[in-house]
């Protein structure tokens, strides 16, 4: 038997590009195709956690 459709259980992936620079405090990063989205974190890998959860907070408040 065949799986059937069910658009609930599709899940849509965006890729956004995003821009990683060092600032005095760690990492600052931004998505240049959200304007406003950006954020910071003191290592590489939570700069790229943050700017995760602020791009899902961005896309929210315009998808509401």
């Amino acid at each position: 038997m065949g799986r059937e459709y069910n658009p609930r259980n599709e899940v849509e992936a965006m890729i956004y590009r995003i821009a990683l620079r060092t600032s005095e405090e760690g990492y600052s990063v931004s998505v240049p195709g959200l304007p406003g989205c950006w954020s910071q974190g003191s290592t590489e890998t939570e700069a790229l956690e943050n700017i995760r959860v602020a791009i899902r907070e961005y896309l929210a408040v315009f998808a509401s």
